[in-house]
C-alpha cells in the first residue's frame, strides 16, 4: 500500500462515526412531525441519480442501499438500516444527486422529510441539523476522494482547453467528478461504448451514464443543479429582500447573514463560489484556523451555511445591468441576469463582485491561458507542476501563499518580482518564502515571453536592471499580480474612484441620490440608496478575505437600517 493509499484507508476510518451517525429518540421525535412514514418493498427505488430537491429519507426498519451504476455495473456505495438517514450534500443544495438508492429488505418503513421541511429543520433545529450536515459534508469529502466512485465523468482529449475548463469549474464548484484522457485505455473503451468520436470532445457523462457532447458550462451546471431557475414556471420577475452579486467572502457572509436574519436572500455567481479566496491553496492566518484552511474548503462551508439558512444561490448568472428606481415600489432595484432566466427585483442589492485578474504583458500568453498559465494554485495544478520547475509572478500574499503550496511537489520555483522586495507580503510569509530553499526569489525581474506547443513549455525571463534574459523549461506560469474591480456593468450613478473601484459610505455623501433622502448613507452603501458594496470591489477595502468576510456582515446590518427607513416612507 503506498503512503496516499494508507492516508486514505486513515481518513475513511476517522471519519466514519461523523459520515454516518445514528439517529437517537429525540433527534427522530423533533423530525416526525416534518414527515410522514411510508412503507416500501424491495427494489422499491428512493431516488435516482441526477434527481433534485431531495427530501431526507430516515430508515426505520429495514435496508436501504445507494449504489452507482457505471457502465452496466453498479457499484455500492453505502447501506442504511436503521437510525440511518440517506443522502449528501446534493440535499442541503439542491442540486443533482450522484447516486441512486433502492430498498434491499423485504420491507423497509421510512420517515420522509420533503425539501422544503428538511430546509426548515436546518435552520429552526440546531440539535438536529448538526449531526445532519456535518454528515452530509463528510459523506461529500469521502465521496471526492474516493477513487471507486465515478460520479460525473468529463471525457476530453489529453493537454485541451475545453477539457481543463470543465475539469476545473466541476472542481472549484466541489462537485465529485473524473477527468478521463480519450486516448487513455479507458477513455478508448469509454468512447467505444458510448459511440464517442474525437469530434464529440469534450464529453460529459451524467451519472445516468448519458453523454453530453461538447457542453456549454451553463449546460453543465444545469445537469448538475446549480444554475436553477429562481423563479417559479411562466415567471418573468423574481423579487427578493436582498440580491448579492458575486460569492467571495463578502458576499458569502452576507448571505450568511441576511438568510439567518430572515430576508429573502438571492446570490448570483458567474463562475464558482469563493472568488481569488477560494482559490487559495492554503489560508493560515484566518481567525479560527490555527493551523490555516484552504480557500476552497473555507468558501465552500460558508456557502452551505447560507444555504441551510435558506439563501438561494445560482451558478453561473452574472448581472448584466443594475436600474434603480425613484417611485413608491419597494422592489426598486432591477437587474437584468445572464443565466437565471428571468429579472431579479430587490429591495437591496449588495454588490460583492470583486476584481478580475491582471494578464501578464508577456508575448504568446494568449495561446497558453488555462494550458500553463493559471491564476489559482489549488491541488488541480499542483498535479500538473509535480517534479518540474514552476513560476510563480507577484509579491504579494496570493504569490507567496502558491510559491509555498507548489513547492511541496515541485523540483523549483521561480518567484518573479518585478520591484526589488516582499513588503507587500506578510510578514510571516515572506519569512517563510525566503527560508524556503526550493523557492528561488527573482527580484526586478519579469516574463517577457512564453512558447510552446499545445501546452506551455518554456518562459524567458528579464532581468529589468541588466537587461539579463534567461530561458526556463516549464509547464505552468501562475500570476499573481493583482485585479481590476468588476463594475463595468453599472451605471454611472453608482460613483468610483479613478481606478474604477465603488465610493460607499463618506465619499458618497454629497452624490445626487442622497440629497433630501432624510438619512446619511452607511459605511458600505454606494451614492444610489439601498445598493452597498463589500469587499475588494468596493473603493478603500483592505484586500484581505477577513477584512472581505467583515464588510459582508457589516453591510448586512446597514441593509436592515436602509429596509427599516424605506418602510417607514412608505
Amino acid at each position: 500500500m503506498t503512503p496516499d493509499e494508507e492516508r486514505d484507508e486513515q481518513f475513511y476510518r476517522d471519519t466514519e462515526s461523523i459520515a454516518f451517525p445514528k439517529l437517537d429518540d429525540r433527534q427522530l421525535a423533533l423530525l416526525e412531525p416534518l414527515g410522514e412514514r411510508r412503507i416500501l418493498k424491495r427494489g422499491d427505488l428512493v431516488y435516482k441519480a441526477g434527481q433534485r430537491d431531495l427530501g431526507l429519507t430516515i430508515v426505520l426498519c429495514g435496508e436501504i442501499e445507494a449504489f452507482e451504476e457505471r457502465d452496466g455495473t453498479e457499484q455500492v456505495l453505502a447501506t442504511a438500516r436503521e437510525r440511518d438517514f440517506m443522502g449528501d450534500v446534493a440535499m442541503l443544495q439542491g442540486t443533482s444527486a450522484l447516486a441512486s438508492a433502492r430498498v434491499t429488505s423485504p420491507e423497509c418503513e421510512i420517515l420522509y422529510i420533503p425539501a422544503a421541511n428538511l430546509r426548515r429543520a436546518f435552520a429552526e433545529l440546531p440539535s438536529v441539523s448538526g449531526t445532519i450536515v456535518n454528515a452530509l459534508i463528510m459523506r461529500r469529502r469521502r465521496l471526492r476522494r474516493d477513487p471507486e466512485f465515478a460520479g460525473l465523468r468529463v471525457l476530453a482529449a489529453r493537454g485541451a482547453r475545453e477539457g481543463h475548463q470543465l475539469d476545473d469549474f466541476l472542481d472549484k464548484n466541489h462537485i465529485p467528478h473524473r477527468l478521463i484522457e480519450f486516448e487513455s485505455e479507458q477513455g478508448q473503451a469509454l468512447s467505444k461504448r458510448l459511440h464517442l468520436t474525437s469530434r464529440d470532445l469534450p464529453v460529459l457523462i451524467t451519472p445516468a451514464g448519458n453523454p453530453l457532447r461538447k457542453p456549454s458550462l451553463r449546460e453543465v451546471a444545469q445537469v448538475v443543479g446549480l444554475l436553477r431557475p429562481l423563479a417559479f414556471e411562466n415567471e418573468t420577475e423574481i423579487m427578493a429582500d436582498l440580491a448579492i452579486v458575486g460569492a467571495g467572502p463578502a458576499g458569502l457572509a452576507a448571505a450568511v447573514y441576511a438568510a439567518s436574519e430572515g430576508l429573502k436572500t438571492v446570490v448570483l455567481e458567474s463562475y464558482a463560489p469563493g472568488g481569488q479566496a477560494g482559490s487559495s491553496s492554503l489560508i493560515e492566518n484566518f481567525f479560527g484556523f490555527p493551523t490555516g484552511i484552504s480557500g476552497g474548503d473555507l468558501t465552500w462551508l460558508a456557502q452551505l451555511q447560507a444555504y441551510r439558512f435558506g439563501a438561494k444561490f445560482s451558478t453561473p448568472s452574472q448581472a448584466l445591468s443594475l436600474q434603480y428606481g425613484d417611485g413608491a415600489d419597494e422592489y426598486r432595484a432591477c437587474l437584468q441576469v445572464d443565466g437565471c432566466g428571468a429579472v431579479l427585483r430587490a429591495k437591496s442589492v449588495l454588490i460583492a463582485t470583486g476584481a478580475d485578474y491582471r494578464r501578464l504583458d508577456a508575448e504568446g500568453r494568449e495561446q497558453f491561458e488555462g494550458m500553463g498559465v493559471y491564476y489559482a494554485a489549488t491541488a488541480l495544478e499542483g498535479r500538473i507542476c509535480r517534479g518540474a520547475t514552476v513560476v510563480v509572478v507577484g509579491s504579494g500574499n496570493s504569490a507567496g501563499q502558491a510559491a509555498m503550496f507548489l513547492s511541496d511537489g515541485a523540483a523549483k520555483v521561480l518567484l518573479v518580482v518585478r520591484g526589488d522586495d516582499l513588503s507587500k507580503m506578510s510578514t510571516y510569509l515572506s519569512r517563510r518564502v525566503e527560508a524556503c530553499a526550493s523557492i528561488e526569489i527573482l527580484f526586478h525581474t519579469e516574463v517577457r515571453k512564453m512558447s510552446g506547443g499545445k501546452m506551455l513549455e518554456e518562459a524567458a525571463l528579464e532581468n529589468t536592471k541588466t537587461g539579463e534574459r534567461r530561458v526556463v523549461r516549464t509547464p505552468a506560469i501562475f500570476s499573481m499580480i493583482g485585479a481590476n474591480p468588476c463594475t463595468e456593468w453599472l451605471p454611472g450613478e453608482i460613483e468610483r474612484d479613478d481606478k474604477g473601484f465603488i465610493k460607499t459610505g463618506t465619499d458618497v455623501v454629497n452624490a445626487p441620490a442622497w440629497k433630501g433622502n432624510g438619512r446619511q448613507p452607511g459605511p458600505l452603501e454606494t451614492s444610489v440608496p439601498n445598493i452597498f458594496a463589500a469587499g475588494d470591489v468596493r473603493s478603500g477595502s483592505v484586500k484581505r478575505c477577513a477584512a472581505a468576510v467583515g464588510e459582508g456582515g457589516m453591510a448586512i446590518a446597514g441593509v436592515q437600517i436602509a429596509l427599516a427607513a424605506s418602510a417607514e416612507r412608505s
